[in-house]
């Protein structure tokens, strides 16, 4: 797609976008290590987050609250902005909450009984103000650890593992009825879906899989985070032929092309929930696009 506005230039891998009703869009800055607010043509930092914050969306209490990949190293090629291995400085991954009047951070979650989290990735809230995240894993030298579903609550009382053994889930999303969780999957170009069977539990994949898959792209690609449609199509942000590739629940795959090889993250806004936030990554951008669907409202945002 060729026809956009460019709102932001210069950001660091940029990520999480939240539409605010002041004309403003909160993302993160994974390789800035902030929680940042852009306006056309200017830029303010809430909060220093450490790590590597990856996902953003405001809670039920008006905070933003974060998926923390805990950080990666980071390389130029050609100019281009491409995250590689688990930082030298990373620890752990871990869910945080920072309030927008102070920019204060506060940790809630940063492992599932002995298990530290390793990447969290993404996060979408139910109706409920329950948090559904992805933790991505995490990838070294000569090893990856794996990832998964996860449910929490935003008090800190309590966090589930739902699904755990992907490859690397990245983007998820609720269906409108919120019967389903679905969850990209990095490496393997996969769109899973999860049904959700009570509070934190989804129904296990036939013969062991992970889930149920919905589609899987017949190219070489990698998805990362994703939206879904008012009508239930799936909006998953696309890496190497950089786009979003939209995915019905029955499985049938469109692609839309933006010029940036590393697109991660979608978000909708405005009065008919047709405007698209689009996060290009690896050369720094938020761009603004009119979209052919509304978005699907989430809970507790603002559009």
């Amino acid at each position: 797609m060729s026809d956009f506005e460019v709102i932001a230039t210069g950001l660091q891998f940029p990520e999480g976008p939240i539409v605010m009703p002041d004309g403003s869009v909160i993302l993160v800055e994974i390789k800035r290590k902030t929680l940042t607010r852009v306006w056309k043509g200017r830029q303010e930092v809430i909060a220093n987050i450490g790590g590597g914050p990856n996902g953003a969306a405001l809670g039920p209490d008006g905070a933003v609250y974060i998926t923390n990949n805990g950080g990666f190293e980071y390389h130029d090629m050609g100019g281009l902005t491409i995250p590689g291995h688990a930082a030298h400085d990373y620890v752990t991954g871990r869910i945080e909450r920072v309030d927008l009047n102070t920019g204060k951070v506060e940790r809630l979650y940063d492992k599932i009984g002995e298990f530290k989290l390793s990447g969290p990735n993404d996060l979408v809230f139910d109706k409920a103000g329950n948090i559904w995240f992805s933790d991505l894993g995490k990838t070294y030298a000569r090893s990856i650890d794996r990832g998964g579903v996860y449910f929490c609550k935003t008090d800190g009382s309590l966090i589930k593992e739902a699904a755990y053994g992907a490859s690397g889930i990245n983007g998820i999303g609720l269906s409108p009825d919120e019967k389903v969780v679905y969850g990209a999957e990095t490496d393997t170009g996969k769109l899973w879906a999860f049904d959700i069977t009570g509070e934190g539990e989804v129904a296990p994949g036939p013969l062991g899989a992970i889930g149920r898959c919905i589609a899987v792209q017949p190219y070489h690609c990698f998805f990362d985070s994703l939206a879904v449609q008012a009508n239930g199509a799936v909006c998953v942000a696309t890496i190497l032929n950089g786009g979003i590739t939209t995915i019905t629940p029955a499985g049938v795959s469109t692609h839309t092309m933006f010029p940036d090889p590393i697109v991660t993250n979608i978000a909708f806004g405005g009065a008919d929930m047709r405007d698209a936030y689009i996060t290009l990554s690896a050369t720094g951008q938020l761009i603004k696009a009119r979209w052919p669907e509304p978005g699907l409202k989430l809970n507790f945002a603002p559009y």
